[in-house]
């Protein structure tokens, strides 16, 4: 079902209409201009097929490899390969490697000579945001082009397509609502519900029920790619903005996916420490009690201490001053002269010091440090109203 032609292409109506810049780079390939190219999207929007459709030439060598299981030695190969064809014959290569966010630092770097040259055109698919994936010198060395996911309507007419095209599926009936529901939860992965339409035929007809069935426990998540950077994002943030409906609904999604629950737990952890802190001092024994049980029990029960710890931290109070505290002292240190410990403090030599527990209160007067700021300033929600009192009174003691 993979479109031999650019018109066949469903949706990216906008990237690939005539005088854009991908339709006008399609063009000039075909008369032998070439120029580097990465698209990224997520999996199932058609990079690999616009990918293919672009370098559709006779005017060059084509050479495919995947970042999967391609090393650097296949690499070098490939280049050595293009300097000959290029020497002989005068004739380019394009390089089309999929999924090149697999590819090492190392490895990226071992197709930067061969790009900059013009011995290797590349043309590289990727489900991950260029920016943190691709080394800089490569992008800056290609032209980048962003693929959405294919919207509802899109993923409905390929499914049409396939009924009607496909000789597998024999012009099958099918019910409106069973394409509907394949198009809603293949989340814009024209290859994902091409998969799910032909298990659902595989059943015997393409009913709701079946295509049910047929996508029954399957979420559209890739635990190491984009999607899981987005989602997990999606996730803290709901908890920090205190929305336990949101929280859940993304705990779950990762859940189903696939996503490994001690890297949740290990979030929820650095959660409670920096969103929520001393607004509520029991946050981060929940999110550590959440973590060790999801290690002693693991899944599917481990959902449940996650689901407690989600719900627990979104509906906390929130404060950062413990976090923003830390991180003001340590850019001081950077930027600051170290200031000396005052005399009476010091492990050895120590003169003047005063034991806090011979007064009364437990607290005495004394130099501790000669700052002239304030770190730790409570904010007004949770536990910290009562810290933001207790520190008012030990102000007053210590002379602050």
């Amino acid at each position: 079902m993979r479109p031999k032609t650019i018109e066949d292409v469903v949706g990216h109506a906008k990237l690939l209409a005539k005088g854009s810049p991908i339709r006008r780079l399609l063009e000039a390939q075909q008369g032998g201009a070439w120029s580097s190219i990465i698209l990224w999207g997520p999996p199932g929007s058609g990079k690999t097929t616009i990918a293919r459709l672009l370098v559709d030439s006779k005017a060059a060598d084509f050479v495919e490899l995947s970042a999967v299981s391609a090393g650097v030695t296949q690499v070098r190969d490939v280049i050595e390969s293009a300097k000959k064809q290029r020497e002989i014959y005068d004739r380019p290569t394009i390089l089309f490697l999929d999924e090149i966010h697999r590819f090492s630092k190392s490895q990226q770097d071992s197709l930067l000579g061969a790009v900059e040259s013009g011995i290797l055109t590349l043309v590289a698919a990727t489900t991950e945001n260029p920016s943190f994936s691709i080394i800089r010198p490569l992008i800056s060395r290609s032209l980048v082009f962003h693929l959405e996911p294919l919207t509802k309507k899109d993923v409905i007419g390929l499914l049409e397509r396939a009924i009607e095209d496909s000789q597998g599926l024999n012009g099958a009936e099918a019910d409106t609502a069973a394409l509907d529901y394949i198009a809603e939860i293949s989340s814009g992965d024209a290859r994902r519900a091409l998969t799910l339409l032909e298990a659902t035929y595989s059943s015997g007809t393409i009913t709701l029920e079946n295509a049910k069935a047929a996508s029954a426990n399957q979420i559209a998540y890739d635990s190491k790619g984009e999607l899981h950077y987005d989602t997990i994002s999606a996730f803290i943030k709901s908890v920090r903005g205190s929305d336990p409906d949101a929280a859940i609904y993304y705990l779950a999604r990762m859940i189903q996916g696939g996503e490994d629950p001690r890297f949740i737990a290990r979030r929820l952890m650095i959660l409670a420490s920096e969103d929520i802190g001393l607004a509520d001092p029991g946050a981060l024994s929940m999110a550590v009690a959440a973590a060790q049980t999801v290690d002693l029990i693991g899944m599917p029960e481990g959902r449940i201490p996650l689901a407690e710890a989600t719900i627990y931290l979104a509906l906390a109070p929130k404060s950062n001053r413990a976090y923003r505290a830390i991180n003001q002292a340590i850019a001081d240190l950077e930027n600051q002269a170290l200031k000396p410990i005052p005399a009476h403090l010091r492990s050895t030599g120590a003169v003047g010091y005063q034991y806090p527990h011979d007064d009364p209160r437990g607290v005495l007067s004394q130099q501790y440090a000669d700052l002239d700021k304030r770190y730790y300033e409570p904010s007004s929600h949770g536990y910290e109203r009562t810290l933001a009192e207790r520190l008012r009174q030990l102000d007053e003691i210590l002379g602050k």
